[in-house]
């Protein structure tokens, strides 16, 4: 029918093929000033605003609800240090995941209070599993194409609604990313995709298995007691100089140590051990559909996490067979946490392991002193076959000395 009408002397101009033409450029016109809006509204708005604007979109697409998570996501990070900052907590030094990034020195903190810890990780557990709902509803079929400039993304962390030095996401969160510095004006653009709502729904169960075991070995009462002894010592003969600069370099460091080891050594929650390894569980399962889509894909675009025939976006070399020795270091990991390998320990045979699926349902203290020696983790050793190193130390020759970067990046 179509064939006939454009045979017509006049079909090519007639009234009604302009008003197909006009049709099919308006339909076509939503997804990308779509694209737009978000692009320019996390530019010039930041996170919040952002997710408020997706959060009310009557029908979302597919690329709207993979932005709505991964603002939800950044604005989970984004919360997290506005409450470091309010309170002058920069605990930087440490490797614990959401507190190791910087923040701004804040002239006027309001009092640090013992529980702002855990309430910060119970907050993001609610603010993943908020990230992750409309990530799982994007499927193989569904098409994503988000393209972000990662230079113009920003944190709000004084709260003053504008983009202020050191706010930048490179500047927070670029080295923790990529195991390096990044200069965000050479940065160029990432071309989010249909796999990369896998990856993320992924790093949304990291996110929340590491806030469950926080507040499973509630931290809170034990900063309590560190703090007050720390301000007691530091009240003996205030007005004498200190005798070295021990306390000056390192006592911070030390506070830190001590309220994690004397966190660890509390009865924890069962029920929250249990829960951060469904969520373990839950991040492999996503890593398989992510590498899945990834394996399919043909194009080479601004690839975040590229498959063997793609580059990277950024730059970062991603050898050929990440993707398959990642999955194999995965299937060992799911392995120990459903019991079927053990973890070997130094004091046991070939033939006995640790199990670590009773050590999440069924939980007791870290006790270092014990579990050195073995008293304390009896409960747990049983006999069975045992994780080989084999497939962790194919991957970790594969990263070249990059080991704990591919980490991160891959989840």
């Amino acid at each position: 029918m179509l064939d006939a009408f454009l045979e017509t002397d006049n079909g090519l101009d007639s009234p009604m093929f302009r008003i197909i033409l006009a049709f099919l450029a308006i339909s076509a016109l939503p997804a990308a000033a779509q694209v737009t809006e978000i692009t320019d509204r996390l530019r010039d708005e930041g996170f919040a605003p952002t997710e408020s604007y997706l959060a009310a979109l009557p029908d979302p697409d597919a690329t709207e609800r993979f932005a709505l998570g991964s603002v939800r996501f950044l604005r989970a990070i984004e919360v997290t240090l506005q409450t470091r900052w309010r309170m002058g907590f920069n605990a930087a030094r440490t490797e614990l995941p959401v507190l190791r990034l910087p923040v701004p020195p804040n002239p006027s903190p309001e009092p640090f209070e013992p529980e702002a810890v855990r309430a910060l990780f119970a907050q993001v557990a609610l603010d993943m599993e908020a990230a992750r709902a409309p990530l799982l509803t994007i499927g193989d079929d569904d098409e994503v194409s988000l393209p972000i400039r990662l230079g113009e993304l920003w944190f709000d962390i004084n709260m003053n609604g504008t983009r202020d030095e050191g706010e930048g996401l490179v500047n927070v969160a670029g080295r923790a990313l990529t195991g390096r510095g990044m200069d965000e004006d050479r940065i160029p653009p990432l071309v989010f995709d249909t796999s990369d709502a896998a990856w993320l729904a992924a790093y949304t169960h990291l996110l929340a298995a590491f806030s469950e075991l926080v507040m499973a070995f509630d931290p809170t009462e034990q900063i309590r007691r560190i703090g007050e002894a720390s301000a007691q010592m530091d009240a003996l003969a205030a007005d004498t100089p200190y005798v070295n600069a021990m306390d000056m370099q390192f006592g911070q460091q030390v506070d830190r140590i001590a309220s994690v080891y004397l966190s660890l050594r509390q009865q924890p929650d069962a029920a929250h051990t249990r829960a951060a390894r469904e969520h373990l569980l839950g991040m492999i399962a996503q890593n398989r559909v992510f590498w899945t889509r990834v394996a399919a894909e043909t194009d080479n675009n601004g690839e975040w996490v590229p498959n063997d025939l793609q580059q990277q976006g950024l730059g970062l070399e991603v050898p050929a067979g990440t993707g398959a020795r990642w999955l194999a270091v995965l299937d060992d990991a799911e392995k120990m946490l459903n019991g079927e390998l053990l973890i070997p320990y130094w004091r046991l045979r070939q033939g006995a392991g640790l199990n670590l699926k009773t050590m999440f349902e069924d939980p007791v203290p870290v006790d270092i002193a014990e579990w050195v020696h073995g008293v304390g983790l009896m409960r747990y050793a049983e006999e069975g076959p045992r994780l080989s190193r084999d497939n962790w130390l194919d991957f970790s020759r594969l990263a070249r000395g990059d080991t704990v970067m591919f980490v991160v990046f891959l989840n």
